[in-house]
């Protein structure tokens, strides 16, 4: 499998019913160029103003993120606020059985991304991050069935991925 390949996978995987994030991410990476110059307002707000080898990354985090599919959280984000953020998901488990007890919870924000993972496994969910080298948790929500996936075609891609907890 081609790193674009890959790439088309896993953006299959987390938005397998809108194939414009597909499309994005594969336009990124066939013609960084003509991403940058077409998406410039956006991804010079990431502090990208020429092409790097993660545009096709960031592409499809912004892609998920503009179809409710992606929540991006600063590093130092409170717990009732990622909680909102992933119930807004449209990929979100039905119901509150996930989502009661983890508002209240009092920890560091990765320590709360795994306590998190723990409680949306037993959904059948499994909270997963896109690594974008930044000081955010780039988080998404997929069918535990698909989760093993999601690693290895990141790395296939190029990039990395992983499940909470992990």
């Amino acid at each position: 499998m081609t790193a674009r390949e890959a790439l088309i996978t896993v953006a299959a995987l987390l938005a397998p019913d809108v194939p414009q994030v597909r499309e994005l991410a594969a336009a990124a990476h066939d013609d960084p160029d003509a991403y940058l110059r077409e998406h410039a307002d956006r991804l010079d707000e990431r502090g990208i103003d020429e092409p790097l080898p993660e545009l096709a990354w960031i592409a499809l985090v912004d892609a998920l993120a503009d179809h409710g599919l992606l929540a991006e959280v600063d590093w130092k984000e409170a717990p009732d606020e990622i909680v909102g953020r992933l119930r807004a998901l449209r990929s979100a488990p039905a119901g509150d059985s996930a989502w009661a007890s983890l508002a209240d919870a009092d920890l560091p924000t990765f320590e709360f991304l795994e306590l998190a993972g723990g409680q949306l496994a037993a959904t059948g969910t499994v909270l997963a991050v896109l690594d974008i080298e930044s000081d955010c948790y780039p988080l998404v929500l997929l069918p535990h069935a698909r989760a093993a996936d999601l690693p290895g075609l990141a790395a296939a891609a190029g990039f990395k991925a992983g499940v909470l907890p992990a």
